[in-house]
């Protein structure tokens, strides 16, 4: 179920895709027409591919899942932060650092370091170095938080990316096709719907375009999400019960045994 509508998505400009001269074939499909030299891209098919994007988040979400956004282009980054915090996800919206998924062990091994140096910082052992040192680590210290800040919470490879570009986001596309991790895409009219699993036909230049669809793809990841809570409530209550039901049970034998042993005083005591 879609909370967007067709006039949403016209106004804002959705629709629009890039000039002839940049035109990729295999887009071919997506394409509604071309008018003064930019092609149009079918709405329908924009829908189409958020319904089909969200079916996936929301049963990968209530499964448990997780997921990374990507947009390192201006038009995407502050966009992309704020539907993966919305959402208490994973981002990387500066610069997508090589290896991320292939070679995860030594991502972790940069995140722990990164750790280290705000320990350091913390305890105050920065203060005794002289000032090119402090000067040298908080560079180190700056550099390593605009790289991984929004994937230090990720202790395992996502159940999928959802990539603003693909045709600006090549690597972390190969990446995630080698590890096997679906890529869910705002595409526009330049890029290859081959690359990717599930294409989302649309405006990657517009903020306005690229807020839009991401909040549709964040609703099924909130609404899997609460699926999943819902369900860890439901089995939590039956054990509740049985373990309520039993310290009934205990109390009451509890109870009989320590009238029977005043009963058997009293005989005693006559």
């Amino acid at each position: 179920m879609l909370k967007v509508t067709f006039r949403q998505l016209m106004e804002a400009g959705v629709h629009f895709g890039h000039q002839k001269r940049k035109w990729n074939p295999k887009m071919e499909r997506f394409r509604l027409m071309r008018k003064k030299g930019v092609d149009l891209i079918d709405l329908r098919e924009t829908v189409k591919g958020i319904v089909r994007a969200k079916k996936l988040l929301a049963g990968l979400s209530a499964e448990g899942g997780e997921f990374l956004f990507v947009g390192t282009k201006l038009a995407a980054s502050e966009a992309i932060k704020e539907a993966a915090q919305k959402c208490g996800m994973h981002y990387v919206n500066y610069r997508w650092l090589g290896g991320t998924l292939t070679n995860f062990e030594t991502v972790l091994s940069r995140i722990e370091h990164l750790r280290r140096l705000e320990e350091m910082e913390a305890s105050g052992e920065v203060e005794l170095m002289s000032k090119k040192e402090q000067a040298r680590f908080r560079r180190e210290k700056a550099k390593m938080v605009r790289n991984l800040q929004g994937i230090r919470r990720m202790t395992r490879l996502p159940s999928a990316l959802i990539v603003v570009d693909p045709a600006n986001e090549k690597i972390p596309v190969s990446e995630a096709a080698r590890m096997e991790i679906p890529v869910i895409a705002i595409i526009d009219t330049d890029g290859d719907p081959d690359e990717v699993d599930i294409p989302i036909p649309a405006n990657d230049e517009s903020v306005h375009s690229i807020r839009l669809i991401l909040n549709e793809l964040v609703d099924a990841i909130m609404k899997g999400r609460a699926f999943l809570e819902e369900g860890k409530k439901e089995a939590d209550a039956p054990e509740a019960k049985a373990s309520t039901a039993q310290q009934s049970s205990s109390d009451q034998k509890g109870q009989k045994q320590n009238e029977g042993n005043g009963q058997h005083g009293k005989e005693e005591a006559k």
